[in-house]
């Protein structure tokens, strides 16, 4: 609230629709991300390579069609199948062999990697290419506008679909973390997994579960990056950076990284303060770096509050 006034006495067009509907759109990935990540860090875990599997994914969706010549829709669903597997797998070894969370990830994170370089022969897949033969893989990056008006060209609001994906995914996972005996399942394995198998709740499975569909977000985090950059790039920065950003969201929505407790909408809310930070800090023209100096601010904030909150309830 306080960036949000702040920014609106700073930049007079900070409250714009158009700059409004452009945070959201800057958002979308990183918040699709974060369901991913919200759903692993209260289990008590982490997930690194949640960036990879989303880029591995993106990659593997436009391999299948331009290398292959499986048709578009045939390998988005291929693709997020295997995204889904990619996370099935460290949930197995954390939930089965007792790994570090932190130790499984960070090695599959560059073992994925890797394979998505090797596989790819860090080959981009032009945005142009795509438009033409695949417009499915695009889809995310489609736009509806609001209030256009006919007698003005290029005038409305535009929202990206990927917008509205994101709002659905984040709505769904509200309810099913707050309303199913599945999410209730993901919260007591978090806060005492001894208790909960005390009280029967099947803790690997459950783990296993949480990583694969974790890996499933990530994959669908991958298609919707083919929409909104265009092309399919190996090299895409979320590769290195998707783990940070959805990390840095979660933190700062208020979600324990000692798991049991948080929401999925806090984590929504915590991107959309980087959001709002970096889009302002832009508006205003100050140095870009202020913009990670003050959100590493706000994550060693989250984390003292949070803190303080445990020692306080313990």
């Amino acid at each position: 609230v306080v960036a949000l006034v702040v920014f609106r006495l700073l930049a007079s067009n900070f409250f714009k629709a158009a700059t409004l509907s452009t945070i959201l759109q800057q958002i979308a990935i990183v918040s699709i991300l974060g369901c991913a990540q919200t759903i692993v860090v209260l289990t008590t875990g982490i997930d690194l390579s949640i960036g990879a599997i989303a880029v591995f994914s993106s990659v593997l969706m436009g391999q299948m069609t331009f290398r292959y010549g499986l048709p578009a829709e045939l390998s988005i669903v291929i693709g997020l199948i295997l995204g889904t597997a990619m996370g099935a797998l460290n949930g197995v070894l954390i939930a089965r062999l007792k790994l570090p969370p932190f130790i499984v990830t960070l090695g599959t994170w560059q073992i994925l990697l890797a394979s998505n370089f090797i596989y790819s022969a860090n080959e981009t897949i032009r945005s142009s290419d795509i438009e033409a033969q695949a417009p499915a893989l695009q889809l995310w990056g489609k736009d509806v506008v609001f209030f256009a008006d006919a007698a003005v060209k290029n005038s409305g609001v535009k929202v990206l679909y990927a917008v509205f994906l994101m709002i659905l995914l984040v709505a769904i996972m509200a309810y099913v973390l707050r309303h199913t005996a599945w999410g209730r399942h993901v919260y007591a394995t978090g806060d005492d997994p001894g208790a909960a198998e005390l009280a029967g709740v099947p803790t690997k499975k459950v783990l296993i579960q949480v990583y694969a569909l974790a890996g499933l977000f990530c994959a669908i985090a991958g298609w919707v990056m083919i929409g909104r950059f265009g092309s399919v790039s190996p090299t895409a920065s979320t590769g290195q950076l998707g783990n940070i950003q959805s990390i840095t969201a979660v933190v700062i929505g208020g979600i324990s990284l000692f798991g049991g407790r948080g929401s999925i909408v806090g984590m929504f809310f915590g991107a959309l303060i980087v959001g709002v930070f970096e889009m302002g800090l832009r508006l205003v023209g100050t140095d870009p770096q202020w913009t990670f100096f003050l959100i590493g601010v706000l994550i060693i904030f989250a984390v003292a509050v949070d803190q303080w909150i445990r020692k306080v309830a313990g």
